[in-house]
């Protein structure tokens, strides 16, 4: 169960890691990084800014879908090697997501995006009695 807890700690302190790039490239932009209306500064921005900005709230979606189920497994008890490897999987396609949504490599984006939404889904599928 503590990879379990270590995957959710991860998956949850992302989305937060992911507002680096997002900060870097507001900070980039001229005027340096708008602390008074950061949002406003967001939806300007383009390239790389603009895919961080996304990859930064997708994190956030992403989240809703796996807490549920890491929760429901530890909830019902259905913890093991099945389980346990989801999880991890889960982190490691959310990882390949990020830089590959940073570094504008779309078909992995998409990939590592439908791996971590599939393994969200799946965590939950196995909670079922």
């Amino acid at each position: 169960m503590t990879i379990l807890i270590l995957c959710l700690l991860i998956a949850t302190v992302m989305p937060i890691l992911a507002k680096v790039p997002l900060a870097y490239a507001q900070n980039e932009m001229q005027g340096g990084y708008d602390n008074k209306e950061p949002r406003a500064q967001q939806a300007c921005l383009k390239g790389f800014g603009a895919r961080a900005k996304a990859a930064h709230e997708n994190c956030f979606e992403a989240l809703t879908m796996f807490a549920p189920g890491v929760l429901v497994c530890i909830a019902t008890e259905t913890i093991g090697p099945v389980i346990t490897t989801l999880a991890i999987t889960f982190i490691a396609a959310r990882t390949i997501y990020l830089f590959a949504y940073w570094f504008n490599i779309h078909l992995l984006r998409s990939t590592a995006w439908l791996v971590g939404f599939g393994v969200s889904l799946a965590l939950i599928y196995f909670a079922i009695p």
